[in-house]
Parts: C-alpha cells; structure tokens; sequence
C-alpha cells in the first residue's frame, strides 16, 4: 500500500478532542487483505478479536470471508455473536460464573457455534456438568503449554489423558489442541521459526497419539502475531493472529518481515511548557498502555525527537530540547508500542478516511459485560 509519510495527517483535527483512539479504515482493510494473501486459504484464519474489540471489524473481516474467531474475555464472545461469526473460540477456560456467564452467551446467539479450552480434568468435568444442567453440548479444545508457561498443559501423556477423558464425558467433546507460543518473538525470523518448529513438534507427536487412540484428527489452533508466517505454511493448523488488524510499533519492530502496516493511532496536545526545554501532553497511563518501561510507551510520526521524561494518570513530560519550536496546543500522532491494551482504555475509536474524521466505531467489548 503507497502511503506518502503524511499519510496520518488528519485535516478536521480541530474537532477532535484529545487524547483520542484514531483508526484508519483503509489501512484496516489493507492488512485484512494482507492477512489474507499470507494464507492458502482463508478458512484456516481465526483471528483475535481481543486487539480491536470492535463489532465493526469484525464486521470487516467477515464481509471478507473470514467466519472463525478467537477471543478471550465473555463480552468479547458475545461482541462476535452480535456480529454474526460463524465460529468463535474461547481461548480462556471458563469456570465458576464465567462458565454460566458463557453457556448464556452460548444459547442467546445460536448461529453462532462456540468452543472454549480446557486444560485439567477437574475444569473438564465442572464444564460437563454446567453444560449437563443447562442441556446443552460443547466443543473443547485442549489447551497446551508450549513454553509460554502461561495456561496449558504439557503436550504429554498428561495432555493425552485430559483428551481421552473429555471424550468420555457426556456433555463436551474434544475437537481440537490449542497451542500459544507468545514467547517466541525473536526478530530473527529464522531463529524464530527454528524455535517455533521445535515447540510445535511437540503438538504434531500428541495429535498422532490421539489418532492412534481411535478418535479423530484433532484440530490444531496455533500461534500469535509472530508465528503467524511460519504457522500460515502448515496446511491443516488455523492461525490466530490480532495484532495484524492495526499493527503497533512494537511489532514493526519485532517482526519486519510481516507486511502490515500502522492502523490506529492516538493523538495527544501538547497542554503545557513547564520549563524552557520540557512539553506536558495530555497522555496519561489511562491512555496509552503503560505495561512497558517509559521510554517504550509511545512513538510519534510528527515528532520523533521527543524523548519521555515522566508519565502520570493525566499527563506525559517529554525532553523537546533547547530552542523548540513547539507550542502549547500542538497535536501531536502518537504511534503506540503496544496497541492491543491501548485500544482497550478507550471506548470509541475515531474512524479517518482520506485524511478526514468520518465516524466512529465502538469498542464495545472493552467492557466486562455487553448484555450477558
């Protein structure tokens, strides 16, 4: 996509308060459609949901044929059932009020078939009976540790085990093995998938184990942003990228082989000039994610020079240097490193089209409870 390098000037920027979420609704359908270039077929792509939490891409995504999804929160799997996806993975093992919370999500949305993980015995068998209660069956998916070291569990015989006894349970089956290896983020992407490919052996030796048990080929879920490449070239694994939809700095950098490009954005002003050399923004930590160390918070286009100095609830100190040329009022296009927790403190996201603010779409999702 040829964008010239003011391609996130906006020119109704003075009707936008700041801080504020941008999307650029072009750029999201270029790395839809990058996202689907990268694959042999679209039916293997189950994208995460949990970067834009938005019923509008989701939207996006299913007018461009792509049905399943992944998700990780219960609003996020009601989200995808207002909007309509065909099949939507609970990437989360649902118990206690999330298990009841899920089987109402489940029968509010019926055209939606859904699926959740397991990864013990005693969560399988709580699942079995809720379901029990509720007359109903689910699919699961067994969810493996492959070094993240997260949820899972091992690709062994333990893992084994757990699939044969969801198969004897009455009220869940198991379809699948759900493997995450978020950890792998070399930028090498040679070392990259030199590791992926040892991790993932693991996954193919359990799936012929349960072949060679009498159940059916199961399922392989797989991967993140970072494997996404390495994971797209094997043919029967769906794959489950989210960063894609806007791409952050972080992942630019991480991953330069990937072909997405910026989506979303947040702009900021500068509010004040507390000494001669110092500017004061009204970007805050509840408004950009603020997970990493201060200087891996936020990179802005129009002014890459800035350097953090400090950041509180409301504010962000940058360093401009001796003899600036900034003003109180400036607007400045913050490109955030992380954008996934980003989106998620703010509850629109402004939509721009040919350099204009144009709408805006909900992140609805952002939210612990829509309606369920």
């Amino acid at each position: 996509m040829a964008d010239d390098s003011n391609w996130y000037k906006i020119e109704n920027i003075s009707k936008l308060d700041s801080p504020a979420l941008v999307v650029y609704r072009e750029r999201v359908r270029e790395n839809i459609r990058q996202l689907k270039k990268m694959i042999d077929d679209p039916r293997r792509l189950r994208p995460h949901i949990k970067t834009n939490k938005s019923e509008d891409v989701a939207k996006l995504m299913i007018d461009k044929g792509i049905q399943k999804f992944k998700c990780a929160t219960i609003a996020e799997a009601e989200m995808l059932g207002i909007s309509k996806a065909a099949d939507v993975l609970l990437a989360y093992q649902p118990l206690g009020p999330k298990l009841l919370r899920f089987i109402q999500v489940i029968q509010k949305y019926p055209d939606t078939t859904y699926s959740a993980l397991v990864d013990n015995i005693s969560a399988a068998n709580e699942m079995s009976d809720a379901l029990s209660k509720a007359k109903m069956k689910l699919n699961v998916f067994v969810d493996l540790n492959v070094g993240m070291n997260r949820t899972g569990i091992s690709p062994d015989e333990k893992a084994l085990e757990l699939y044969l006894h969801c198969s004897r349970l009455k009220r869940i089956r198991p379809v699948g093995l759900h493997a995450y290896d978020g950890h792998l983020r070399n930028p090498n992407i040679n070392i990259r998938k030199a590791d992926c490919d040892q991790a993932f052996a693991l996954v193919e030796s359990l799936k012929e184990k349960i072949v060679a048990s009498g159940l059916p080929e199961p399922i392989i879920v797989a991967g993140g942003s970072p494997t996404f490449p390495i994971h797209a070239g094997r043919s029967t694994v769906e794959c489950s990228p989210g960063t894609f939809i806007y791409w952050d700095k972080g992942y630019l950098e991480a991953c330069p082989e990937q072909p997405f490009i910026p989506a979303a954005l947040v702009i900021t002003r500068v509010i004040s000039l507390p000494d001669a050399t110092k500017l004061c923004l009204d970007l805050g930590h509840k408004s950009i994610a603020a997970e990493n160390e201060l200087s891996r918070r936020v990179f802005f286009l129009n002014a890459p020079q800035l350097k953090t100095v400090s950041q509180s609830e409301e504010h962000l100190v940058v360093e401009a240097g001796m003899s600036h040329q900034f003003k109180v009022g400036d607007v400045l296009y913050g490109l955030p490193i992380h954008i996934c927790p980003t989106v998620a403190l703010y509850e629109r996201a402004y939509v721009v089209e040919k350099n204009r603010v144009k709408g805006e779409w909900k992140t609805i999702a952002r939210d612990r409870k829509i309606n369920v």
